[in-house]
């Protein structure tokens, strides 16, 4: 198994109230999984835990048999940056910086920017962004930027991939497109993706829904293989 809760817990304020409450699970190598849920059930929470990006209040994640929840922080950064990629709803591109930097940001980090480089451009090109791969955000549309965002999650070849409401902020032409871009990936990386969403028609596409309902799972569907959206 790839990734596995126990009993995570995670709470805010004083006196604590409990948003995620004792949830366990695990995912396989390679699933293709949606979170999805009432707003207020926990999604973007429990996704955030599932991705080191915080810490639960208590209970333990483990990542390839590794409890990230006790790794030290210069182990769980460099463990992030190499085998995890990220995708919000707002693509959170660096302004000054052209789509390619853009792509390359977690290589310049890793050290390794000069061997990245011409993967960075074949997947601009992949995107349909190669005519565009030199433009700054401010110069790409919307849809444009969140094909960027999705670049750069996939430039360290990350084992998993974690995106948050993914969908929210695009027209559904633009929609329809990143979903069909995570089912490849999917498909043809082999990566484990976990995303967050309200459309219960992107929510379909999953080989594995999870149900959240006030911080608990609800029910866990799994499917034989991932639908298509026509």
């Amino acid at each position: 198994m790839s990734l596995r809760l126990e009993k995570v817990v995670k709470a805010f304020g004083n006196p604590p109230v409990e948003i995620i409450k004792g949830v366990s699970f695990d995912l396989k190598d390679g699933e293709f999984v949606s979170l999805t849920g009432k707003s207020g059930s926990g999604k973007s929470t429990l996704l955030y835990m599932m991705s080191t990006l915080d810490n639960p209040t208590s209970g333990r994640v483990f990542l390839e048999d590794q409890e990230i929840t006790a790794m030290r922080s210069r182990e769980l950064h460099r463990f992030r940056n190499r085998h995890m990629g990220f995708i919000f709803q707002y693509h959170y591109l660096l302004p000054e910086f052209t789509a390619l930097e853009n792509v390359l940001i977690p290589a310049i980090k890793a050290g390794n920017v000069a061997e990245k480089r011409e993967y960075a451009m074949q997947l601009l090109e992949s995107f349909d962004l190669k005519d565009r791969m030199h433009n700054v955000p401010g110069k790409l549309s919307g849809g444009e930027s969140q094909r960027v965002a999705i670049a750069r999650a996939l430039i360290m070849n990350p084992q998993y991939i974690f995106a948050d409401e993914p969908t929210g902020s695009l027209d559904s032409a633009n929609a329809q497109n990143v979903m069909s871009i995570f089912q490849k990936i999917n498909r043809e990386h082999g990566c484990t993706i976990v995303y967050v969403t309200h459309d219960p028609e992107f929510a379909a596409l999953a080989q594995k829904q999870i149900f959240l309902v006030d911080g608990q799972v609800k029910n866990i569907e799994v499917k034989k293989r991932a639908a298509s959206r026509r």
